[in-house]
Formats: structure tokens, C-alpha cells, sequence
């Protein structure tokens, strides 16, 4: 029979994830195509400590069904984290807790984007997101990053020539840039949007993840009334634990808890309880320390060795996250390089996928948090024999 997808499934662009997954999957390649964080750094023995108290006290609560909008004390958590760090005013009423910050993607376009509607994406932009915004066929408006974040001149053209619903950036440690936005940058951002009806989305998977430990103020600081934040606990905790959140005005909130419910009723709770009882008896910035120390000497060794290494390309120089980007010698091709540094064992990401107006063949996105320092020196020596052989 032929089935009758819908057409939002027929125009999703192909993805590359699979090939990703596949490619990862093989333990003879070392791998700087992923996006994950470092296994060796998730406190294995705290978080099993948390799971038995939860499962030992109450347990018939902790395996029940629960509210759409999550745990309070865990949003209560969230919120304090949000004065404390950042200095603004949210509150546990202000956050809802999702699926992984990528849930909140598709539920945020889902309230927001009808087909033919306008997005505005950084250029490049975050692959997840490309991908979760497609499948309700927005138009794109893609705006170019300089060092300090979206080109301000091209931002404000994009937001004076078509209705934009929203913007959807990573200010801290861009995915796959690694670029920061500047303070005036944000701020600058946020006086062109003053005013407008769209909505600046803020990404912040990677806000807690700057090597120097100092946070910087969010967009949303400078628009409070017209911005949200999405975080997640992925970083920082525990991938597996799919716990992240959104931060967001009453009203767009009321629609996103709409849409949340309609999906799935509610988050993992269990894991939510887990999380909650590990926040509450363990140094949560202790142990971002510590992950912070050792991807920021992961990150400098990868800077070195391309600059040892590969002179011929240029690369970005994140103050955190997990990711950078290399522009490559002019003529060489991204998927030349993927390729062949497959079958010398050693993976990095194409940059095509990032771009949602074409483009990206001449640069590699590659993730210096999943692989130790041994890893990272053989893997960049084997990208060096593929990148060398052709200059």
C-alpha cells in the first residue's frame, strides 16, 4: 500500500543524525562528531544514592502519574538558580519541565509556527533545532555570526522586512560555532526586538559551561516580557535523564503547558524526583567544577593541535561549552574530509546541516567533551594525515 504521510513528514529535510549514530557507534573511530558530554564526568555513585532514597521513601508517589507542569521544589530549584546566577525574577511558575531542552523545540514551534511562517536562525544554526522547526514549515531567515554573535545590521533587515515569529539563538558557547555572544551584543539584540511581536528563543544548554566560571547575563535579562529561556540538566547531570525545562512569560507558558500535556502528559517523573533529591544533598557547582576543568583543557588541547597540526585551517576559540567549528583550505570539501576520515578512523561533522540557506561545505564542527586527552591527540593526528594530504 502507499502510506499517507503527512506533508510536514515528506518536507522534513533528511537528516544526518542516523549516519552520526552509525558512524559513533563504531569503537575502532574516535569520534568528534557527536554532541555528547563525557560519560566519565556524570556522578554515577550520587545519583544512585538519590535513586534509592526516592524509590525507599516513597515509592508509590515517586511511580505515579504527576502534573503536566513537573515537580515543584525542582522548578523551585530552577528558579532560585535563575536570581541567584543571573540575576533576574523568575519563579517556579515561570518554568515548565520538559522532555530535554530538545522537547522544547518542537512543543515551542508547534504553538507558535503555522506553514509559510517566518523563523529567524543564526547562520549556522543548531542542527536539533533546523530539524524540530521543519517539520512545521517555517521560512527561514537566516542572520550571519561575526565574533560577537548575530551580525546586528543583517538582524534588524530581518526583523524590519517580514513578520518573524521568533529568533532562535544560543548566545553562550554556540552549537556548532562555539562562538559568545558579547554583553553589548545581547544587549543590542534586545533593543531591536523592544517593541516588535517576536519572541527571542533563548537556547542556554551550555550557560553554565564557561571555562572561567563566570556567568554572563542573558538576552532575556535586557527583554524580559519577550524572551524565553530553554535549559537542560543534560549538561551538567545526566544525559539519560532527559530532565530540561522552560522559562517563559505566563502566556506563551499557558500554551506551551497546553501542547505538553497533549503530548505526553508529563515528563519523567521518577527521574525528576531523582534529580531533585541529588540537587538538594549534592554541591551542584562543585561538581560543574570539575567538568568545567577538564573540558576546558580538552578544548585547548584540540586549539593546539589544529594550530600544530593543521596551520592551514582556521578555527574558533570557545570560552566554553562543547563544541568548535574549523573553516577549511579553500577547495577542500567537508563531506572529502568526513569521508575520508572515516576510513582513517577518525570522525568530525560536516557543516552543511547547520546552514538552512545552503552552504557550509568548507567547514567541520568537531566536539572536544566526549573524548580524553589520549583520544583527542590521536584523533586530531589522524585528521591532520586527511586534511594534509590535500594542500
Amino acid at each position: 500500500m502507499t502510506f499517507q504521510f503527512a506533508r510536514r513528514i515528506q518536507h522534513a529535510p533528511a537528516s544526518f543524525l542516523g549516519e552520526l549514530f552509525r558512524v559513533s557507534s563504531d569503537p575502532s573511530i574516535i569520534s568528534f562528531a557527536g554532541g555528547l558530554p563525557s560519560s566519565a564526568l556524570i556522578d554515577t555513585e550520587g545519583i544512585t544514592a538519590a535513586a534509592r532514597d526516592v524509590l525507599t521513601s516513597d515509592p508509590q508517589t515517586a511511580l505515579q502519574y504527576s502534573t503536566t507542569d513537573g515537580y515543584r521544589p525542582l522548578r523551585e530549584y530552577i528558579a532560585a538558580r535563575y536570581r541567584k546566577r543571573l540575576g533576574i525574577p523568575a519563579t517556579a511558575d515561570e518554568i515548565q519541565i520538559v522532555n530535554g531542552s530538545q522537547q522544547c523545540l518542537d512543543l515551542f514551534a508547534k504553538i507558535f509556527v503555522n506553514p509559510g511562517d517566518h523563523v529567524g536562525m543564526e547562520r549556522p544554526g543548531y542542527l536539533g533545532a533546523i530539524e524540530a522547526f521543519s517539520l512545521y514549515e517555517p521560512v527561514f531567515d537566516a542572520v550571519p555570526l561575526d565574533s560577537e554573535g548575530p551580525d546586528p545590521a543583517a538582524f534588524k533587515r530581518m526583523i524590519n522586512s517580514s513578520p518573524v515569529k521568533f529568533f532562535y539563538g544560543i548566545p553562550n558557547s554556540q552549537n556548532p560555532s562555539g562562538c559568545t555572544y558579547s554583553q553589548d551584543r545581547r544587549r543590542e539584540i534586545a533593543e531591536i526586538l523592544e517593541g516588535t511581536d517576536t519572541v527571542f528563543y533563548e537556547d542556554d544548554a551550555f550557560g553554565e559551561l564557561f571555562f572561567d566560571g563566570k556567568p554572563r547575563r542573558p538576552v532575556k535579562y535586557y527583554l524580559p516580557g519577550q524572551s524565553v529561556i530553554s535549559g537542560s540538566f543534560s549538561k551538567i547531570t545526566a544525559p539519560g535523564m532527559r530532565i530540561g525545562w522552560m522559562y517563559a512569560p505566563k502566556q506563551i507558558l499557558d500554551a506551551f503547558n497546553t501542547a505538553k500535556q497533549a503530548a505526553d502528559l508529563h515528563s519523567n517523573f521518577l527521574c525528576q524526583l531523582i534529580l531533585s533529591r541529588y540537587l538538594e544533598t549534592h554541591d551542584l557547582d562543585s561538581h560543574i567544577k570539575k567538568i568545567v576543568a577538564v573540558y576546558g583543557r580538552q578544548c585547548r588541547l584540540m586549539c593546539d593541535l589544529f594550530d600544530d597540526l593543521m596551520p592551514a585551517l582556521s578555527h574558533t576559540t570557545p570560552e566554553g561549552g562543547m563544541f568548535l567549528t574549523a573553516t577549511l583550505p579553500e577547495g577542500l570539501s567537508a563531506m572529502t574530509v568526513f569521508r575520508e576520515g572515516i576510513a582513517g578512523k577518525v570522525a568530525v561533522l560536516p557543516g552543511m546541516p547547520f546552514f538552512v540557506d545552503g552552504g557550509g561545505d568548507d567547514t567541520i564542527r568537531l566536539n572536544f567533551s566526549n573524548a580524553d586527552e589520549e583520544k583527542i591527540k590521536e584523533g586530531m593526528h589522524r585528521l591532520a594525515c586527511v586534511i594534509n594530504k590535500h594542500l
